[in-house]
């Protein structure tokens, strides 16, 4: 068993570059017994894994590794440090494919924690997918994944950057675009007759919906709110679009 107690091993340095995007070319890291126990039951393959002494005997499919408390501080990216920290193989799916019936679309979200809790919340609903938008936060981010609590390994994480043509192929897979957003077009989210194929699409923070989507949609919503709030937080409305067109 490797053991490491020096925070300027060569390992250890590697490791922490894949918490910034552009070194995360084919692996990320996941902290946590719970985060490493959703991907060993998601068969996800390890590259390595560290932790620390307390976490020696735990059941792995590959040799872990063995660090000290100071090096484990060093390693994780959360403000206590949870004694695992593990580097995952992307297992991305390579195209949308056409038995998806129940699809969110983050439109340019950018906040992480709200990246997250849309992407758990669509697990808990059962939808079958979710896609992102470039502009939309990375999902393998330490923040996103924290807040997914490992909902990525249960349903798939697009990736799509041509808009008008990821819409005219989901109007060919016969689904129904909903968006959310204030318009003169738009209708209570109560009225909507739930269809049995839907792509629900939840814009921006601050600027919701691109002209495109507002375009393509075939429903646009919107969720009342009778008290003073000007706006709903975007993870918030979400979670009720999302279980008010799946109970």
């Amino acid at each position: 068993m490797i053991t490491i107690a020096s925070k300027d091993n060569t390992r250890i340095k590697n490791a922490k570059k894949l918490y910034k995007k552009k070194y995360r070319k084919d692996s990320y890291l996941i902290e946590g017994l719970h985060l490493y126990e959703e991907a060993k039951q998601a068969n996800a393959q390890f590259r390595q894994i560290f932790v620390t002494e307390k976490y020696a005997a735990i059941s792995s499919p590959i040799a872990v590794t063995v660090v000290s408390d100071d090096v484990m501080r060093e390693l994780s990216d959360a403000d206590t440090p949870q004694g695992i920290v593990a580097e995952v193989l992307y297992k991305a799916p390579l195209s949308l494919p056409e038995t998806l019936d129940k699809l969110l679309i983050l439109e340019n979200v950018q906040d992480p924690g709200n990246v997250g809790t849309m992407i758990r919340t669509a697990d808990a609903a059962g939808f079958s997918g979710v896609v992102l938008t470039a502009g939309s936060a990375d999902s393998y981010s330490p923040k996103v994944l924290r807040t997914m609590q490992g909902s990525h390994f249960h349903l798939p994480i697009f990736q799509e950057n041509d808009a008008k043509a990821f819409y005219a192929r989901l109007k060919t897979q016969h689904m129904t675009i909903i968006a959310t957003t204030l318009s003169d077009r738009s209708v209570d989210y109560r009225t909507i007759s739930k269809p049995d194929k839907f792509a629900l699409v939840m814009g921006n923070e601050g600027a919701g919906i691109t002209d495109e989507t507002a375009r393509q949609a075939d429903i646009l919503a919107h969720i009342n709110m009778p008290g003073a709030a000007e706006s709903l937080n975007v993870a918030v409305a979400a979670g009720i679009m999302i279980f008010s067109l799946t109970d």
